[in-house]
């Protein structure tokens, strides 16, 4: 997918590379990616429905979902720092593995003799580790030329876009046909592969032997250094654009964390048919993402296109409050995607020209950040809050039932 030439300051050395290449490393990294978020989505399809059969009600899934974010914010940083200092195959390994811990305990809260609530709310304590998209960005900065980094991280985006449409359709349909043990146990199967694609196949490290040494002068940080992690929110041009990505991805956190539990109760879908609604949610980010984006950067700055997709948020959210129906959900979606997508891709772009080779831990915390507010936030709207509303009587705000 890239280019022969090796982007300057960041070619790793050819025997930490292996015999695969660049080229193969950044397919293989896709692949990997795109396995990882499907398994997310089959997740999301039968996360909702499996607490209301455990007898737990929306308040518990939305301290369930709080439980995520603080464990992601926790790990995040921590995972960055891990990825910098022992490298891509070591950061992706460790994040299936986590990911199949959990879906072992998901599976295992799916049987009828197991303690289902106790395994339900175990099973979030390997999420600190689960960061495959974080550890997917390090790889494809490392190996991209400046000038082609946002059209590498755009893929990115598609592989996102690949993983909702194949996890959600997979998901809803296998927790139909087969019922919510068999999405959790396939999960766990594919994050197994995972596991030993990553650690047979992605090099041992893809940055440069600069890029690894530490200052002449100053230790090596370690992985909870907390004063590494603040000098790269410090660094020029960083902090603003980490805020704008915080503050503009809340909202569409919170609606994420929220969606199982509009679709079932709000919209009043099944499994399978939200996994159909996400699916052509993955379809327009791959179109505007793989058509759109790509076009618009390549004519527009990064400036430009960050003030547009914020705007576009701004113009879609009092829109989304105002829903009443699955159709209008689907009318809106496209202002969405597009706005969520390009400012995706430009603070990613933003953030990895701003830290330096050796800095993962910005992309991790980034991503972890937006969760915990979100899921947070998701709590209080599936309790009992002042605008909470019983679905059946015909009020618009989808925040959860009695």
């Amino acid at each position: 997918m890239q280019g022969a030439g090796a982007p300057k300051g960041r070619d790793p050395p050819s025997r930490e590379m292996g015999s695969l290449g660049r080229p193969r490393v950044i397919l293989l990294t896709y692949v990997l990616v795109t396995l990882a978020l499907s398994c997310v989505f089959m997740r999301f399809s039968i996360m909702p429905y499996l607490t209301r059969r455990l007898g737990l009600d929306s308040v518990a899934f939305g301290h369930l979902q709080t439980t995520f974010g603080a464990l992601q914010l926790l790990g995040g940083p921590v995972f960055g720092r891990f990825a910098d200092q022992h490298g891509a195959r070591a950061a992706f390994t460790v994040t299936f593995l986590a990911s199949s811990a959990f879906y072992l305990l998901l599976a295992a809260a799916c049987s009828p003799a197991l303690p289902g609530v106790a395994l339900l709310y175990a099973a979030p304590l390997p999420v600190a580790f689960m960061h495959a998209m974080p550890a997917a960005q390090m790889i494809i900065a490392d190996l991209s030329a400046p000038k082609e980094l946002p059209a590498a991280l755009g893929r990115l985006g598609l592989c996102f876009g690949v993983g909702m449409i194949f996890g959600s359709l997979l998901g809803g349909t296998l927790s139909t046909a087969c019922g919510m043990q068999c999405p959790a146990s396939v999960a766990l199967v594919a994050n197994l592969v995972g596991a030993v694609l990553s650690s047979t196949c992605i090099p041992v490290s893809t940055k440069g032997a600069r890029a690894q040494a530490a200052p002449p002068g100053r230790p090596q940080a370690n992985v909870f250094d907390l004063k590494a992690i603040a000098r790269l929110l410090l660094r020029s041009g960083v902090l603003p654009v980490f805020l704008i990505k915080v503050a503009s991805g809340l909202p569409f956190g919170l609606f994420m964390v929220m969606f199982p539990i509009i679709s079932m109760d709000f919209f009043q879908l099944d499994p399978a048919q939200a996994g159909y609604l996400m699916s052509f949610f993955g379809v327009l980010q791959m179109v505007v993402q793989g058509l759109v984006i790509g076009w618009l950067s390549s004519r527009f700055s990064e400036r430009a296109l960050l003030r547009t997709s914020v705007l576009g948020l701004v113009l879609v959210g009092p829109a989304m409050a105002l829903m009443s129906s699955a159709f209008h959900f689907c009318l809106l979606m496209p202002g969405l995607v597009f706005s969520i997508c390009a400012l995706n891709v430009v603070t990613d772009s933003m953030l990895t020209k701003a830290a330096s080779a050796s800095d993962t831990a910005l992309g991790s915390l980034s991503s972890a950040t937006c969760s915990l507010p979100s899921t947070s936030w998701s709590s209080w709207c599936s309790g009992d809050s002042p605008r909470r509303r019983r679905t059946e009587s015909g009020d618009r705000w989808p925040w959860g039932t009695d």
